[in-house]
């Protein structure tokens, strides 16, 4: 049965396909001041199903049983996965029908398990040891899913954010006409948006209410697309007064054209809008874990299969010491 479970590798095509490449693919082909609606991101781990199925069901030729059942239960689990992260993670815009699509993709499942079993029966099937080049494809899919990762929730949190544009209260920059006073309307937490293409990681403070200080809290990974048809605005701070009137805003950067704007937090659905928070650092290092398990498992496989090899060298070894016509060696071998 663990022929018919899906590997490090699988897992990380799997997952690839149906999280971070529905978000990039749509920013791809998109203007950036739409958002993704959740339908059109459904469709790619719904129709990724069936070939996980066949994929896993033509490992398994020889027990019909175990092929189809094994490899539907697996596709359907993580096309429910993917289907929750998708409900509670990253709630894109727009309704969709959560339990058509996963009916659906369980049915397109059977029909791949039945696929791939009847393509498995004529392909051949060799055991062959774990070559060195997993270890490049595991250093690939660190690099790229540390990446993928980032922009998977910095598209997530954009496309799941509610209410654009934010209202501005002042700023500062030559694109802001406030020369970096800002009236606070209420106490409470203030989001610092960078101006089109500003660094997104200036060191901003506020000023206000007898000479206080108050430094801004940089976000970590900073959502964009904010704003209208004349600027984009990206989330990249956030700053919180103790009490409502006028503060002063000061961001240093090292470009002198860079403008910032003092605005309403942007409100974001679901579990990302608390991972743009995280530290980058983790944010990478979940993004790399599919890597990780796939170079682990390309050490394990070649550490299991050197003292087979080891052993078959020691018996041809063995058998040609043999005296007699059984000896492999040759004349004077």
């Amino acid at each position: 049965m663990s022929a018919t479970l899906p590997g490090p590798g699988v897992l990380t095509a799997w997952l690839a396909a149906t999280v971070p490449a529905p978000l990039v693919f749509f920013e791809w082909t998109h203007r950036w001041e739409e958002d993704q609606p959740v339908s059109t991101a459904l469709w790619w781990p719904v129709l990724a199903s069936p070939l996980l199925a066949a994929v896993l069901a033509a490992r398994q030729p020889r027990r019909p049983g175990v092929a189809l059942g094994v490899s539907t239960l697996v596709a359907t689990a993580l096309l429910a996965l993917s289907l929750a992260l998708f409900r509670w993670v990253v709630p894109l815009t727009g309704e969709a029908h959560w339990g058509r699509a996963l009916l659906g993709g369980a049915a397109l499942a059977v029909a791949g398990a039945l696929i791939g079993y009847a393509a498995g029966g004529r392909l051949p099937h060799r055991v062959r040891p774990a070559s060195r080049r997993g270890y490049l494809i595991g250093g690939l899919a660190v690099v790229f899913g540390a990446l993928l990762a980032q922009s998977a929730v910095r598209l997530g949190a954009e496309d799941s954010t509610i209410g654009q544009p934010p209202h501005e209260y002042g700023g500062v920059g030559p694109y802001s006409t406030s020369a970096g006073r800002f009236t606070a309307p209420a106490t409470g937490a203030y989001a610092i948006f960078a101006v089109g293409f500003s660094p997104a990681d200036p060191d901003c403070r506020v000023t206000g209410g007898g000479a206080e200080v108050r430094t801004a809290e940089p976000v970590s990974v900073p959502p964009g697309d904010y704003g209208s048809d004349a600027a984009t605005y990206s989330w990249v701070a956030t700053v919180r007064v103790p009490t409502p009137g006028r503060w002063t805003l000061d961001c240093r950067t090292t470009d002198p054209e860079a403008s910032y704007v003092v605005g309403d937090v942007p409100e974001i659905r679901g579990a990302v809008g608390e991972v743009i928070h995280w530290p980058v650092g983790v944010i990478w290092l979940f993004g790399a874990v599919p890597g990780l398990l796939i170079v682990a498992d390309t050490a394990r496989r070649r550490r299991a299969s050197h003292p087979a090899v080891l052993s078959e060298r020691l018996r041809s070894r063995f058998r040609c010491w043999l005296p007699g016509p059984v000896s492999c060696c040759g004349p004077g071998g």
